[in-house]
């Protein structure tokens, strides 16, 4: 089967895996488990409580009790956990524990008992500090003139051309690179080896730029290497050059000189599924290129390069949204390797999205601005823990959650100033918004009126597609930064949660700033 043709068989099960490597994976929770002995109580909950800290914690954060409601943890979660701590199942009940088992089958009967006593028999619903407000804002909506060859839009990507004012996009179905004028009128500028789902822009020693696209495979979460990373010459002829191949669904490539040698390296986010990996291509004289492993385990979702300790040598910040979800750091140690430690540890039913560094307080330290809301793992129910955070900088890369606004789903946030007042506004996409009851959230712009304080406005663009990507950047020329917002318009939905009203044909939208300088 071609890829091509892979891709499309895939297109109406899988949307959104990019942003997260399917079910919870712990490789080496059996030999990592703690096996000092627990004084039993014969209580249900206190001992519960006590396996749960210790045999839940191996691998990852610990997950409440309540942050899943009954009948996921029974028929869901803890069926499909078991097997990483040697416990076999038969349909929704466990009955044999392997030789290589880090847990008793008795500890094993007492914590399943103590999530299905303790947990909710719902989850609670969000808790907004403030309602949406319903209108278009700052922004008029602007739609394109034209589809090309896409007749059912699949768009894995959109991206501001950072030295013109065009966009580029991709369609995971048509497997193509489009650029859209100042008209939103598209042209197919290249074939992809795949669908791509992030471009980022390197710019040349001439002052122009190429642009590097992550072209992921396969979307569905697999360790299977059809996955590249490549260029594309954006300067006259769009040709496409591997810089790897091989890849097991990648998601970012950053462009750094890691090694100081005067030649361009990459890192690579390689999502995976069960294996995966972040690691840094260092470029030869030959200009060919070397893999090295900065850490070894799937579910890379996003990086950002820069100098994080002040010492000259370009260094990685990294999300990692599957299993020991986190924001972790990897700072250069100038012999090309990484140091890696960790900023802050999510529980793994977070679903991490995204995140960027910004100073929102005006302190002078940049403060974190984190989505999560990736909702296709065993766990497909809304959750109202899912959404917008912001994290102080309190130094040393020391963060302190400071704002949490719930957006089901939400899958990513792009701060700017949008209203030309000097602070920080952001704007959110939702690719798992409650799309049946309350669609509005699927791209809500957060309106920062006094110091960390934002007026949350849902703009009306639902009924116009699901919104997979986003990108902030002047389209029109006139200074100010507008959005524009990728369309998958099938797939990857939970029936309850299916909006059919959206349109399907739109592949992207741009939302114009008219805010008054």
């Amino acid at each position: 089967m071609s890829v091509s043709t892979k891709s499309k068989y895939i297109v109406g099960l899988c949307a959104f895996v990019l942003l997260s490597s399917g079910t919870m994976l712990f490789n080496g929770c059996k030999s990592k488990t703690n096996t000092s002995q627990i004084q039993l109580t014969g209580d249900t909950i206190a001992d519960g409580k006590m396996l749960a800290a210790k045999y839940c914690t191996s691998c990852h954060k610990l997950v409440p009790v309540d942050a899943l409601s009954n009948d996921v943890w029974q028929y869901h979660t803890l069926p499909n956990m078991a097997k990483y701590v040697g416990i076999s199942t038969y349909g929704n009940g466990f009955f044999k524990r392997d030789s290589a088992s880090g847990i008793s089958m008795k500890d094993w009967e007492i914590l399943t008992a103590y999530y299905k006593k303790a947990a909710p028999q719902t989850l609670a619903p969000q808790k907004r500090p403030e309602p949406l407000i319903n209108d278009w804002a700052s922004f008029s909506l602007k739609l394109p003139a034209g589809n090309a060859d896409i007749q059912t839009a699949f768009t894995t990507m959109v991206a501001f051309d950072p030295a013109g004012h065009k966009i580029y996009s991709s369609d995971i179905n048509t497997e193509k690179l489009y650029i859209w004028d100042a008209q939103l009128k598209p042209t197919v500028m290249a074939s992809l080896p795949s669908g791509a789902v992030n471009m980022t822009f390197v710019k040349g020693a001439d002052g122009k730029y190429d642009g590097v696209l992550s072209c992921i495979g396969r979307l569905e979460p697999a360790d299977y290497p059809n996955g590249r990373s490549v260029k594309v010459n954006l300067k006259g002829k769009p040709v496409v050059t591997n810089i790897e191949t091989d890849l097991s669904r990648p998601v970012q490539t950053q462009a750094a000189d890691f090694n100081k040698d005067g030649l361009t390296d990459y890192v690579i986010c390689a999502q995976g599924n069960i294996k995966g990996y972040l690691f840094w291509m260092k470029q030869n004289a030959d200009h060919t290129y070397t893999r090295n492993e900065i850490k070894g385990v799937a579910g890379a979702v996003q990086t950002v390069v820069g100098d994080f300790n002040n010492d000259g040598w370009p260094d990685v910040m990294a999300l990692f949204g599957t299993g020991n979800e986190g924001l972790f750091l990897f700072l250069n140690n100038q012999k090309g390797g990484f140091t890696e430690r960790m900023l802050l540890q999510f529980p793994p039913v977070n679903g991490s999205t995204s995140f960027q560094l910004a100073d929102v307080n005006h302190d002078g330290k940049p403060d974190l601005i984190y989505t999560c809301g990736y909702n296709f793992r065993d766990s497909r129910i809304l959750k109202p823990y899912h959404g917008l955070y912001i994290f102080t900088n309190t130094g040393n890369w020391n963060f302190k959650q400071s704002f949490f606004y719930p957006i089901n789903g939400c899958t990513k946030a792009i701060a700017a100033d949008f209203d030309g007042d000097g602070d920080l506004d952001i704007a959110t996409s939702a690719y798992f918004a409650d799309l049946k009851t309350q669609p509005a959230e699927s791209f809500v712009y957060f309106e920062q009126d006094k110091a960390m304080h934002f007026k949350p406005h849902a703009v009306p663009v639902s009924k116009y597609g699901r919104w997979f990507s986003m990108d902030v950047g002047d389209f029109n020329g006139d200074g100010k930064p507008d959005i524009v917002l990728g369309n998958y318009s099938k797939g990857l939905s939970t029936n309850e949660n299916l909006n059919p009203n959206q349109n399907g044909q739109i592949p992207l939208i741009v939302l114009e700033n008219q805010t008054k300088k």
